[in-house]
């Protein structure tokens, strides 16, 4: 599920030019929540995209990869017996996080709505219920995770889904905390919409490989916990070339030459390969609106995969195992993403990863049109 490419050229040479710049006190620990150029940048950058002011030493906190941030707010704002809901598929740390916090996870599906035009399914197919969400909320709910573009399905929820969820929140004062680490990677034309850029008090925790979080200035728990866990902290070096990143990022916001738009742009070509490949050989996939990740339907090939005598594995883990060693492609199955209580009702899915090299798309492209091949000719 990891890029196979180099990170931009722009920003390897920050970190050459941090390290061999003779100033060995780069290589210490930063300021605890983060070296002050790199949440200067942070604050000016997010300010143009939130639309509402940003301070830098009070609403931006540094963490080690998104884990972390979402570490240290399950951490701080859930007590023991609080309530937090999931929208499900998820990927896979919230349970535990909210667990070990001592929440009780509460789970919500996006439920499949597939069109009967007979197109392929997208990722926007796959909906709340609101009645379903409402329900969801009690006095004892503390948070909503929402993940947006959402890992696995590439989902990036609507203004209208946003708006719902944003509303239950005020109205039952609750937190949602936002994991928006897949932002840049949204496509055909679609929109990510910040759920902390329309309602005051709606905590946001977000990440990308580093990580960091925003929070307005009423919920500062997690800072506290931050402090407690900073140990591995990156040091200034990392930080320099990553403020340097994002500067350069800040002066070319919304320009071609932009990374973020860029990117977007390499990863859309890249998916529709990977979506013409799949639906060739007979899967059916469900294109992503967003992130680098796609989910693909394989109920056609039950009659490939042997059934396994006494055991109770779901039919897609089986599926996953059998392609690595008949077909040599590598993909996670979609029951992975689900509670235990739900996850047999979604077991006809995979997820394949298309962040790679066009020589590893092409190899992977390869295995599908031969086993098309195998496929017509038995």
């Amino acid at each position: 599920g990891f890029p196979d490419f180099p990170a931009p050229d722009f920003l390897t040479e920050a970190f050459t030019r941090a390290l061999g710049g003779g100033n060995h006190m780069l290589h210490q620990y930063t300021r605890a929540f983060g070296h002050p150029p790199l949440v200067k940048v942070l604050a000016q950058f997010f300010e143009k995209l939130l639309g509402r002011d940003v301070d830098p030493m009070t609403n931006v906190m540094v963490t080690v990869g998104a884990y972390q941030a979402l570490f240290c707010c399950f951490q701080a704002l859930v007590d023991e017996g609080d309530e937090v809901i999931i929208i499900e598929p998820f990927f896979d740390c919230y349970e535990p996080m909210v667990k070990m916090a001592g929440g009780t996870p509460v789970f919500v599906p996006l439920r499949p709505n597939p069109p009967k035009d007979g197109k392929l399914m997208s990722s926007a197919d796959w909906q709340l219920d609101p009645a379903e969400l409402a329900s969801k909320f009690s006095e004892r709910t503390k948070a909503i995770v929402l993940n947006s573009p959402n890992n696995p399905l590439g989902k990036v929820f609507s203004r209208g889904e946003l708006g719902l969820i944003a509303e239950l929140c005020v109205k039952h004062d609750v937190l949602c905390i936002s994991d928006e680490v897949y932002e840049w990677l949204v496509y055909d034309g679609k929109q990510h919409i910040r759920i902390g850029t329309g309602r005051a008090g709606l905590g946001a925790a977000r990440g990308w490989e580093w990580g960091f979080h925003w929070h307005p200035l009423e919920i500062p728990g997690a800072a506290c916990m931050h402090s407690c866990t900073r140990h591995e902290s990156p040091l200034e070096v990392f930080c320099c070339a990553v403020a340097q990143g994002f500067q350069r990022e800040l002066m070319l916001y919304g320009k071609p030459e932009s990374y973020f738009v860029q990117l977007p742009k390499e990863l859309q070509q890249k998916r529709d390969w990977l979506v013409q490949s799949l639906d060739g050989v007979g899967m059916k996939p469900i294109i992503p609106e967003g992130t680098y990740f796609l989910v693909a339907d394989i109920s056609q090939f039950k009659s490939d995969v042997p059934e396994v005598p006494n055991s109770d594995e779901p039919y897609d883990y089986r599926f996953a195992k059998w392609m690595v060693k008949n077909k040599g492609l590598a993909a996670i199955p979609l029951s992975a993403f689900y509670s235990e209580a739900h996850k047999n009702n979604y077991t006809n899915f995979i997820r394949f990863c298309f962040a790679k090299e066009e020589a590893t798309l092409k190899a992977a492209n390869d295995i599908l049109q031969k086993w098309k091949q195998e496929k017509t000719s038995s």
